[in-house]
């Protein structure tokens, strides 16, 4: 006998489950800096506020035993990137209070602060010197790149003309999120901690993003850069470099690929930074090297280690402490000047709201550490950890989560039937889960593809199980945290019947575990996970309903729309488009829509330049001559990230719950 019962049996009078309106009120912790003398630690904390629909976020202290928990720099406007002065007096951060994002410094003995910038464009990476007497930063400087001159009359006083001309001439002439870039490059600057002129270091046509690290002295900066003439058309090349503060650059490594954060040792005798390789693959590994100051005698300190390694922080001269994701999930290790490496502590992450992603970071000093850890039903708190003593010093979200059921988690793994390679994967049990029944399924596949979900938290996929749908993950082939070897099973076949049959694998797999009711499967994805959906129900029809964000439809035409095309097509693809045709074709899932019949929701945001609106079009027009049931939702004003606003977060989740909706029918009890 079979007992069936409607949709969303799982009330808020029955059971206290997570609801829309949680997200406005969720918060973060999120960039922890330890103070020098290990005693305290500051921290960014972003809170959503439903009357701007905004994500705001303010810096806040908290001592390594918890106690003493109270704001710094906490107001209606934003500040960020808190930075410790060497002697823990003072922190520099950045913030908006005034109007335009400034450089400012707090005296933390009185709590005054003092703004030290007044530019045009918003700093970043801000940097102090050992020396505690200059502060670096990069900043963004327009330049002036008119191709030719057209004699244009002069426009009458108080006539009212259209708009100027825009040039373009730079191969990369868009970024998501921006829009079209104005001629521009990213230089490094030094300004007075204690107030005074920003003065430019850097010169040339170059950009020069991305970490900084004094010399010991405090005379010189180090940094990454391509200084090539070429460099629109090397994305993955880049080199050590340093400027003194007189603004002469020497060029300290020269090997093909990518030479990337440098961090120089305490002493001021060694840097510590990331080399990648420069073969033409869509997934290379990122390993610790160290050198002496002046690029001498370099040595691979992570030769052994599979995987790709970051946040360099040195302890003392003898070794450093850095990051890694296995498994999906973070981890701190350190590393000798030997290569010796151990493991410091685990859990690092909860730091990606939406969806499951890998995250998380730490701070070290004076044998403290600390760090974002969350959990699967909980975002990123502030842990401190001091040998093998570690403690929540946070407890950020207890307010709301604390009296409602989450969605539990499960680890799983299974073999995938195309080849039997392990795939390894999370689903979650609607909140008050009878194993008496079969529940209907969403699987969420995940964007990039060579990036990694884990067993964190997650607004999409708790929500989708506070409505009664048992909600499955994994990490296909291709993801990251699993081996350079695994990373690199996609290589020319994404997506394909291989990451294709990992997920379906899955999906039988919680079949036989009688969790999940066959005839009520629903697929969706965003981006990367846009494609392998589009490109799934091209290959089956086993889905009742499915929702397509952000995606990929025609490799032939995105390549030369998008705003990544420059770096995608020597990695993922064999050669130009046109000199492929074929190859670009059969990874897109335009080249299987003949064969589409599953309800289709389509949700792309109108802004965005990674995976342009003009490929969910194609899709959509096509499923409309096929008379598939076809919707396009479009996000006014968003860009790639969707989900950029509270409230676009909800409309989005609370879209691909409506459509799967639709479609669901009662579950039953398993005879």
């Amino acid at each position: 006998m079979c007992l069936s019962f409607t949709p969303h049996t799982f009330s808020s009078d029955e059971i206290a489950v997570f609801e829309p309106e949680d997200i406005f009120e969720m918060e973060v912790a999120t960039d922890p800096q330890v103070s020098p003398d290990g005693e305290s630690v500051i921290y960014v904390r972003r809170s959503n506020d439903i009357m701007t629909d905004s994500t705001r976020s303010s810096i806040w202290a908290v001592s390594i035993k918890g106690e003493d928990h109270r704001p710094l720099i906490s107001s209606s406007k934003n500040a960020n990137s808190p930075r410790w002065s060497p002697s823990g007096d003072r922190i520099a951060y950045l913030s908006n209070k005034e109007g335009s994002t400034q450089l400012y410094v707090r005296w933390m003995d009185t709590g005054q602060t003092a703004l030290l910038t007044n530019v045009n464009t918003t700093p970043s990476s801000v940097t102090w010197a050992p020396d505690g007497k200059s502060i670096a930063f990069t900043m963004s400087v327009d330049a002036d790149e008119q191709p030719f001159k057209a004699a244009m009359p002069s426009k009458p006083e108080g006539a009212k003309w259209a708009e100027s001309f825009q040039y373009i001439t730079k191969a990369r002439y868009q970024a998501d999120g921006t829009g079209v870039l104005d001629p521009a490059y990213t230089h490094i600057f030094v300004v007075p901690a204690d107030g005074g002129t920003p003065r430019q270091l850097s010169s040339g046509d170059y950009h020069h993003r991305g970490q900084l690290s004094w010399s010991g002295d405090s005379q010189h900066i180090f940094f990454s850069a391509n200084r090539s003439d070429n460099w629109e058309y090397e994305p993955a090349e880049s080199d050590i470099f340093s400027v003194s503060l007189d603004g002469e650059i020497q060029q300290i490594t020269n090997a093909p690929g990518a030479e990337t954060s440098p961090t120089v040792s305490p002493n001021g005798k060694l840097i510590a930074y990331s080399k990648r390789d420069n073969k033409k693959l869509a997934y290379r590994n990122r390993y610790l090297h160290v050198m002496n100051i002046d690029g001498s005698n370099d040595t691979n300190l992570s030769e052994s280690v599979d995987n790709s390694l970051s946040n360099f922080v040195w302890k003392n001269n003898s070794g450093i402490y850095y990051q890694q994701m296995v498994r999906g999930v973070t981890q701190i290790d350190y590393v000798s000047l030997s290569g010796k490496h151990s493991e410091v502590t685990s859990g690092l992450g909860g730091v990606s709201l939406g969806r499951p992603y890998t995250s998380g970071d730490f701070s070290y000093a004076n044998d403290t550490f600390a760090f974002t850890k969350g959990r699967h039903d909980r975002p990123a708190d502030i842990f401190v950890r001091q040998g093998r003593k570690e403690m929540q010093v946070t407890a950020l979200n207890e307010d709301i989560f604390g009296h409602k059921t989450l969605a539990d988690i499960r680890e799983f793994t299974y073999k995938s039937s195309i080849d039997g390679e392990e795939i390894h994967g999370w689903y979650l049990l609607p909140p008050g889960y009878d194993a008496s029944k079969t529940y209907p399924m969403i699987i969420e596949i995940h964007g990039g593809p060579h990036l990694a979900y884990g067993p964190h938290f997650s607004a999409e996929l708790q929500r989708m199980a506070a409505e009664g749908y048992v909600v499955f993950y994994n990490n296909h082939r291709g993801s990251t945290g699993y081996g350079e070897r695994f990373a690199l099973l996609l290589q020319y076949k994404y997506s394909s019947k291989y990451d294709f049959a990992d997920h379906m694998s899955g999906v039988d797999a919680l079949i036989d575990k009688g969790i999940v009711d066959p005839d009520q499967l629903f697929i969706t994805g965003g981006s990367a996970g846009g494609i392998a959906t589009a490109y799934a129900i091209g290959l089956t029809n086993r889905f009742k309903a499915a929702v397509v964000a952000k995606p990929v439809i025609n490799w032939l035409s995105k390549v030369l729309t998008a705003d990544s095309g420059l770096s995608q097509i020597p990695h993922q693809f064999p050669g130009m488009p046109w000199e492929h045709v074929e190859h670009y074709w059969e990874r897109s899932p335009l080249s299987l829509v003949g064969n589409v019949t599953t309800p289709t929701l389509l949700i792309t945001g109108t802004e965005d330049k990674r995976t342009p609106m003009s490929e969910t079009e194609q899709y959509y027009q096509a499923l409309k001559l096929l008379k598939v049931d076809t919707v396009l939702v479009k996000v006014p004003g968003a860009s790639h990230g969707i989900a950029s606003r509270p409230s676009r977060l909800v409309g989005k989740i609370e879209n691909i719950i409506g459509w799967f909706d639709k479609y669901r029918e009662a579950e039953t009890s398993k005879e």
